[in-house]
Protein backbone atom coordinates (compact mmCIF):
# COMPACT_ATOMS: atom_id res chain seq x y z
CA UNK A 1 0.00 0.00 0.00
CA UNK A 2 2.33 2.73 0.93
CA UNK A 3 4.67 1.25 -1.83
CA UNK A 4 4.74 4.40 -4.31
CA UNK A 5 3.84 6.54 -1.39
CA UNK A 6 6.53 9.54 -0.63
CA UNK A 7 6.72 10.59 3.11
CA UNK A 8 6.37 14.60 3.38
CA UNK A 9 7.24 16.75 6.45
CA UNK A 10 4.62 15.97 9.50
CA UNK A 11 4.08 12.68 8.00
CA UNK A 12 4.90 9.91 10.99
CA UNK A 13 6.55 7.05 10.29
CA UNK A 14 7.45 3.51 12.80
CA UNK A 15 10.78 2.31 12.34
CA UNK A 16 11.41 -1.15 14.64
CA UNK A 17 14.57 -3.49 14.26
CA UNK A 18 13.41 -7.28 14.53
CA UNK A 19 15.03 -8.47 17.90
CA UNK A 20 16.41 -4.93 19.31
CA UNK A 21 14.05 -3.87 21.60
CA UNK A 22 15.53 -0.49 22.25
CA UNK A 23 15.66 0.35 18.50
CA UNK A 24 11.96 1.07 17.97
CA UNK A 25 10.45 4.09 17.52
CA UNK A 26 7.50 6.24 16.30
CA UNK A 27 9.00 9.69 14.10
CA UNK A 28 7.36 12.39 12.74
CA UNK A 29 9.37 13.69 9.72
CA UNK A 30 10.82 17.24 10.94
CA UNK A 31 9.94 20.39 8.82
CA UNK A 32 13.56 20.01 7.09
CA UNK A 33 12.43 16.71 4.93
CA UNK A 34 14.68 14.51 7.97
CA UNK A 35 14.36 12.66 11.03
CA UNK A 36 17.03 11.11 13.23
CA UNK A 37 17.71 6.92 14.11
CA UNK A 38 19.76 5.65 16.87
CA UNK A 39 22.65 4.31 15.45
CA UNK A 40 21.78 5.48 12.27
CA UNK A 41 21.99 9.17 12.31
CA UNK A 42 20.23 11.36 10.68
CA UNK A 43 18.23 11.12 6.90
CA UNK A 44 16.05 12.60 4.39
CA UNK A 45 12.81 10.96 4.73
CA UNK A 46 11.15 13.86 2.09
CA UNK A 47 10.23 12.28 -1.25
CA UNK A 48 11.46 8.79 -0.40
CA UNK A 49 9.56 5.58 -0.14
CA UNK A 50 9.27 3.29 2.85
CA UNK A 51 11.43 1.06 1.22
CA UNK A 52 13.65 3.36 0.09
CA UNK A 53 14.26 4.20 3.92
CA UNK A 54 13.95 0.78 5.49
CA UNK A 55 17.13 -0.03 2.81
CA UNK A 56 18.87 2.88 3.88
CA UNK A 57 18.81 2.22 8.02
CA UNK A 58 19.87 -1.44 6.99
CA UNK A 59 22.92 -0.32 5.54
CA UNK A 60 23.37 1.87 8.43
CA UNK A 61 22.54 -0.99 10.87
CA UNK A 62 24.88 -3.48 9.51
CA UNK A 63 27.94 -1.44 11.21
CA UNK A 64 26.41 -1.89 14.46
CA UNK A 65 24.47 -5.13 13.92
CA UNK A 66 24.99 -7.71 11.75
CA UNK A 67 22.08 -8.37 9.07
CA UNK A 68 19.63 -6.36 10.82
CA UNK A 69 15.95 -6.60 9.75
CA UNK A 70 14.25 -3.65 9.74
CA UNK A 71 10.50 -2.35 9.64
CA UNK A 72 9.76 1.04 8.32
CA UNK A 73 5.48 1.86 8.02
CA UNK A 74 3.73 4.98 7.88
CA UNK A 75 1.52 5.58 11.18
CA UNK A 76 -0.04 9.05 10.28
CA UNK A 77 -0.20 11.02 6.83
CA UNK A 78 0.14 14.42 8.38
CA UNK A 79 2.17 15.69 5.89
CA UNK A 80 0.31 14.98 3.00
CA UNK A 81 -2.25 18.14 3.11
CA UNK A 82 -3.93 20.25 0.76
CA UNK A 83 -5.21 23.48 1.30
CA UNK A 84 -8.82 24.91 0.12
CA UNK A 85 -9.16 28.57 0.66
CA UNK A 86 -11.77 31.30 -0.32
CA UNK A 87 -15.19 30.68 -0.76
CA UNK A 88 -16.26 27.45 0.68
CA UNK A 89 -18.30 26.52 3.82
CA UNK A 90 -15.03 25.07 5.53
CA UNK A 91 -12.10 26.46 4.42
CA UNK A 92 -8.46 24.99 5.92
CA UNK A 93 -6.54 22.16 5.43
CA UNK A 94 -7.09 18.44 4.52
CA UNK A 95 -4.86 15.27 4.96
CA UNK A 96 -4.96 13.24 1.65
CA UNK A 97 -5.18 9.70 2.44
CA UNK A 98 -3.30 8.97 -0.07
CA UNK A 99 -5.13 10.91 -2.99
CA UNK A 100 -7.62 13.60 -3.91
CA UNK A 101 -8.74 15.08 -6.96
CA UNK A 102 -9.70 18.82 -6.76
CA UNK A 103 -14.19 17.33 -6.83
CA UNK A 104 -13.42 15.66 -3.32
CA UNK A 105 -11.13 18.80 -2.17
CA UNK A 106 -14.45 20.47 -2.44
CA UNK A 107 -16.64 18.47 -0.70
CA UNK A 108 -14.50 17.89 2.44
CA UNK A 109 -14.34 21.71 2.40
CA UNK A 110 -18.08 21.44 2.00
CA UNK A 111 -18.88 23.03 -1.02
CA UNK A 112 -19.07 26.70 -2.06
CA UNK A 113 -20.74 29.32 -0.37
CA UNK A 114 -23.54 31.33 -2.26
CA UNK A 115 -20.94 34.00 -3.03
CA UNK A 116 -18.83 31.34 -5.13
CA UNK A 117 -17.48 31.71 -8.41
CA UNK A 118 -17.27 27.88 -8.90
CA UNK A 119 -16.38 28.59 -12.66
CA UNK A 120 -13.27 30.54 -11.98
CA UNK A 121 -11.39 27.87 -9.42
CA UNK A 122 -7.81 27.81 -9.14
CA UNK A 123 -4.83 24.98 -8.19
CA UNK A 124 -1.78 26.46 -7.37
CA UNK A 125 1.17 24.06 -7.32
CA UNK A 126 4.55 24.66 -6.07
CA UNK A 127 6.92 22.20 -7.87
CA UNK A 128 10.79 22.97 -8.14
CA UNK A 129 10.54 26.56 -6.83
CA UNK A 130 7.94 27.27 -9.58
CA UNK A 131 4.41 28.38 -9.26
CA UNK A 132 2.09 26.46 -11.74
CA UNK A 133 -1.59 27.27 -11.87
CA UNK A 134 -4.30 25.13 -13.37
CA UNK A 135 -8.06 26.08 -13.96
CA UNK A 136 -11.57 24.81 -12.73
CA UNK A 137 -14.44 24.83 -13.81
CA UNK A 138 -16.56 23.60 -11.50
CA UNK A 139 -20.25 22.98 -13.89
CA UNK A 140 -18.23 22.18 -16.95
CA UNK A 141 -16.95 19.16 -14.59
CA UNK A 142 -19.94 18.21 -12.86
CA UNK A 143 -21.99 18.15 -16.36
CA UNK A 144 -19.21 15.18 -17.60
CA UNK A 145 -16.95 17.86 -19.56
CA UNK A 146 -13.77 18.24 -19.78
CA UNK A 147 -12.82 16.08 -16.64
CA UNK A 148 -9.35 15.84 -17.45
CA UNK A 149 -9.51 19.41 -15.45
CA UNK A 150 -10.63 17.48 -12.17
CA UNK A 151 -6.66 16.83 -11.18
CA UNK A 152 -5.32 14.62 -8.36
CA UNK A 153 -3.92 17.29 -5.91
CA UNK A 154 -0.21 16.71 -4.86
CA UNK A 155 0.69 17.62 -1.52
CA UNK A 156 1.01 21.33 -0.91
CA UNK A 157 -1.55 22.22 -3.40
CA UNK A 158 -3.73 24.95 -2.93
CA UNK A 159 -7.14 24.96 -4.68
CA UNK A 160 -8.90 28.54 -4.39
CA UNK A 161 -12.36 29.19 -5.01
CA UNK A 162 -12.91 33.21 -5.45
Amino acid sequence: MYQDYRLHPGDTVTVSVWKEEGLSEEITIRPDGKFSFPLAGEMIASGRSVNEIKSEVEAKLKVYIPEPVVSVSVKDFGGNRIFVVGQVRKPGFFVMNPQLNVLQALAMAEGGTPFAKLDDIIIIRNSGGQQQIFGFRYSQVTEGKNLSQNIKLESGDVVVVP
